[in-house]
């Protein structure tokens, strides 16, 4: 979706600043943004999730004290790296190939057709990218592992993604004028990713917990 900078409306000064910046450098300012937010999810879910910080040597600096505190760590700046290098582009070269395919089709059946491609075509993509660069993330390195890693997650994460992208293009077409529909679409995908990520590290703190009390029983019986 190319970015459209309001002309005989007032809006707020740094989003018309961001569109302008949309308009005129559109894959480095959405490798930079996706960059940030990616980061920040990676912090806030882990900080939501209730997941202990790792802690500093004895000998570390009050600043590394601090960041670890509210767990700003490696893997928060590998999610940045991810968000700038790897989901940004994709996610820009995909849809605009989507776009430039439905140019001046502005029939509903065209619009249906457009979405369709979305989510049967760019979604799966943008998925297997998702899915493959977190288990690199997560440490697995052989082909195999991260190809089962994929094959694990991927119909609970494109199921999602059919629910959340059609909704929220309906949303955006029917009650939000053009010039906000970039930073509504960043908005939903931050929320989601948070949402997600929050959800799957609750999910294996539980799991630790459940483990670490098994084993701590068998002990207590043994």
């Amino acid at each position: 979706m190319a970015a459209a900078v309001p002309t005989g409306k007032a809006i707020n000064p740094l989003l018309a600043k961001y569109l302008a910046e949309l308009a005129l450098n559109p894959l480095r300012t959405k490798a930079v943004t996706t960059g940030i937010l990616s980061f920040i999810q990676e912090v806030l879910g882990s900080n939501l999730a209730g997941v202990p910080p790792k802690r500093p040597g004895k000998n570390a600096s009050f600043i590394s004290h601090l960041l670890a505190q509210f767990h700003v760590d490696a893997r928060a700046f590998k999610m940045a790296l991810y968000g700038f290098l790897v989901s940004a582009p994709l996610g820009h070269v995909l849809v605009t190939a989507l776009q430039r395919a439905f140019a001046g089709k502005t029939s509903t059946g065209a619009k249906v057709a457009q979405i369709l491609a979305s989510n049967l075509l760019v979604a799966p993509i943008q998925t297997v990218a998702f899915l493959s660069s977190m288990a690199v993330i997560n440490g697995l390195r052989t082909t195999d592992e991260i190809i089962n890693a994929v094959k694990a997650g991927f119909f609970s994460v494109i199921r999602i993604t059919w629910v959340v992208s059609p909704t929220s293009m309906i949303v955006a077409q029917n009650f939000l004028p053009v010039e906000l529909w970039v930073p509504f679409f960043n908005a939903v995908q931050f929320t989601l990713g948070t949402y997600m990520n929050t959800k799957v590290k609750k999910a294996k703190l539980a799991a630790a917990r459940k483990q670490q009390k098994a084993k701590d029983d068998s002990e207590k019986s043994a």
